[in-house]
């Protein structure tokens, strides 16, 4: 999903639609090999912290230490975690972004916070992984477009608010994916004494949350379609029919999901949202283009 988001930011819409871009080709998958390897870091040690826990969640899907030895996984996240702050630091030095090169510090040192601290404080962890998903869209905007910033100013304002806004929305859809992802959790969670809201509220109260939750998106998605797309007839359409009305399917089933299949369905959807809200950054890209 990360991969496909960028690819599409960067040629999908800033290249396709010939608005200046900062990066060259080299520059730009430079730029996704380190953001892929610092998110597969921050797999490697949540999965490390959550070994006790997945034991019961999904025994079936863990890698440690059925494939991976904890030390060897531990190697692993090191390597890839040097590997991304590594490209990272030599991307920002190429282009004059030094200030810059601490953001990939700061990705790496927030993901290990949250697999060791903060997923177990309640709804803050959930935070800190959509903040982490939403970068991988702002971080584009910082090393593809700031640095024309000055000279391109009039070309470059309506794109960064475009992108800045579907940073937005990825972190709202994965806050409330996060949420789910807890409920999904619970059990394994609860026996390692995993302090989420499910535990907190229980699972059906949460589950509920969720369905108001994405109430208030359905009606933020409706308003911004209404406030700036509404002369895009295409745009808005699609937005409706792949984001809006999966969002109000996932309230229904959210409401009345009380067992471990329904959870796991409402991840699935959301899932399937996030990729067609990715894919409607294309879809604009192509009403303005023809």
């Amino acid at each position: 999903m990360i991969l496909l988001t960028q690819v599409l930011v960067h040629y999908g819409f800033l290249k396709a639609l010939n608005i200046p871009v900062a990066l060259t080709d080299i520059q730009f998958w430079m730029l996704v090999t380190a953001t892929l390897c610092i998110a597969a870091a921050g797999y490697i040690i949540n999965d490390i912290n959550d070994i006790d826990s997945d034991r019961i969640n999904k025994p079936a899907k863990t890698y440690i230490p059925k494939y991976f030895s904890e030390s060897g996984a531990f190697n692993l996240y090191l390597a890839f975690n040097i590997g991304g702050v590594g490209l990272g630091f030599l991307l920002s030095y190429q282009m004059g972004l030094t200030n810059f090169a601490t953001v990939f510090v700061l990705i790496s040192a927030l993901l290990y916070v949250y697999a060791n601290f903060l997923k177990r404080v309640i709804l803050v962890g959930n935070l800190v992984v959509s903040i982490a998903v939403a970068a991988s869209i702002f971080i584009l905007i910082i090393y593809d477009m700031l640095p024309l910033l000055n000279q391109y100013r009039e070309e470059l304002v309506t794109p960064v608010s475009v992108l800045r806004d579907y940073g937005l929305f990825a972190l709202m859809l994965n806050f409330l994916r996060e949420i789910i992802k807890d409920i999904e959790d619970a059990r394994g969670d609860h026996a390692v004494g995993i302090q989420s809201l499910p535990i907190a509220l229980g699972l059906e109260r949460t589950a509920k949350l969720s369905a108001y939750i994405a109430v208030v998106y359905i009606f933020t998605i409706l308003g911004y379609i209404y406030v700036w797309l509404q002369t895009n007839v295409w745009t808005s359409i699609y937005l409706v029919a792949a984001v809006v009305v999966p969002l109000v399917y996932f309230c229904i089933k959210a409401r009345y999901a009380d067992k471990q299949a329904h959870y796991a369905h409402l991840s699935s959807v959301l899932k399937l949202i996030m990729f067609l809200g990715i894919l409607s950054l294309g879809v604009l890209t192509l009403t303005l283009k023809f």
